[in-house]
Order: structure tokens, then sequence, then C-alpha cells
């Protein structure tokens, strides 16, 4: 079985390298880090991920942004976006649907959990 292919998104050096410990741990994820939302742009249309996770607040192109670009492009229109973001109260959530995003992972995280979580969040998407 090949690993699912996550790209995440987050312009904090820390938050990076815990999402791809947490991830990593797990054999069947296979992650890849990108800290701006020009570079995630790039780096999906090149390498096709399952999933990307993007973070809400970055510099220069934030994550809602940086997801219409995602959508305008056929090649990276119907890759499943989770949002990791400590704005998560239901309105907020429900714009972020609104924008495109399959969902959302509040931050802070637990990063001993967060590979579940993710497995969680694929398994309902392949269930829709």
């Amino acid at each position: 079985m090949n690993p699912i292919r996550v790209l995440h998104v987050d312009d904090e050096p820390d938050i990076r390298d815990i999402v791809d410990i947490s991830l990593g741990l797990s054999p069947e994820f296979r992650v890849r880090a990108c800290s701006s939302g020009a570079e995630a742009i790039a780096a999906a249309a090149e390498w096709s991920p399952e999933l990307i996770l993007l973070d809400v607040m970055m510099p220069r192109m934030d994550g809602p942004t940086t997801l219409l670009h995602l959508r305008k492009d056929p090649r990276t229109a119907a890759i499943p976006v989770l949002f990791m973001t400590a704005r998560a109260q239901s309105r907020e959530i429900e714009q972020f649907i609104a924008l495109g995003a399959q969902g959302v992972i509040s931050k802070p995280f637990d990063p001993m959990t967060l590979a579940g979580e993710v497995r969680q969040r694929l398994q309902a998407l392949e269930r829709n």
C-alpha cells in the first residue's frame, strides 16, 4: 500500500516539525511541508497530495486565499483541504467550509492523536 501524501502548510517552523513528527510516526503517511501559501500552490500542483493541512493565518498569503488559488487550478481543485487553526468557532468553521475546505483541525492539537484524527477525516471523505 502506498503512503498517503499529506501536504502541510504552516509559516511556523515548530508547528511544521511537530506535524511532520506526528504523522511521520505512522508508515501510512508521507508528509511534505511548506512554509507559505505560494510554496503550497506550487507543491500541490507538482506533488498531487491526497490531503492538504493548511494554516489559516500566514503572512503574505493566508490560508483562505491559498485555498481559493488551489480551487482555481484544475490540478489541485479536488484535493481535500483541512484548515488547522485556533480560529475554530462554529461561525468560522462554516465560513471555511463555504470556501471549499472539508473541515478544521483545532490548534492547539494533540500530536499524539493527530495521525488518528487525519485518518478519521480521510475515511469520512472517502465515504462521502
